[in-house]
């Protein structure tokens, strides 16, 4: 009974969490990391920051928004299966209210000018959350010549495409890292065997 308390009780704290997640983060799945960290690693100590580093690189490697598949793999890996569901419905439930009652009065609430005033001063600092995120997951890292190699190139890439306005889509870029990872991998550990069987000789 104790054990079938507790694991209600922990997935209520998910719930809780991730609902708050979803209710004051503005911007989309980016914005969201910063928060993420916080809460999960930080104060939550859930998951380490190189879990959540994975969790990150799986949820925007799979179809389906970065916030709501980040929750599904955090509730997954704190409470199971249903960890996720409770996690998932959290981080979804604000949005999906606020979208459905902003959908009945659309057009009066964009009429409404102190909700334009409003949403100027939230998109400058989804700009901040995004920027943090990124410094964040970056001093998480390893630093290692592969790594360093990999983000100086998207970053290279992406200001270049930016500046003579290339339509490159960023999927590219992921899938791309993703392969020269598994390279690198691949070359490492023949070369790793090569050296043990020279070693041998």
């Amino acid at each position: 009974m104790e054990k079938k308390e507790k694991k209600g009780i922990q997935l209520l704290r998910l719930f809780l969490t991730f609902l708050k997640i979803g209710a004051f983060t503005f911007g989309g799945g980016y914005a969201m990391i910063a928060i993420i960290e916080h809460e999960i690693v930080e104060k939550k100590h859930w998951v380490s920051k190189e879990d959540l580093l994975d969790i990150i690189a799986i949820a925007e490697s799979t179809p389906g928004p970065i916030a709501i598949n980040s929750a599904t793999y955090v509730g997954f890996k704190v409470g199971g299966v249903f960890g996720s569901v409770a996690a998932t419905l959290g981080v979804v439930l604000p949005s999906l209210v606020i979208v459905f009652l902003i959908s009945l009065i659309f057009d009066r609430f964009l009429a409404f000018k102190y909700v334009g005033y409003a949403f100027r001063g939230i998109q400058a600092c989804v700009v901040y959350l995004i920027l943090s995120a990124g410094i964040k997951m970056l001093k998480a890292v390893e630093k290692n010549p592969f790594n360093i190699t990999i983000v100086c190139l998207a970053v290279a890439l992406t200001v270049a495409f930016s500046l003579f306005a290339v339509s490159f889509s960023s999927i590219y870029l992921i899938l791309l890292a993703g392969v020269a990872g598994l390279v690198a991998h691949y070359v490492g550990k023949n070369a790793k065997n090569a050296t043990q069987q020279e070693d041998k000789k």
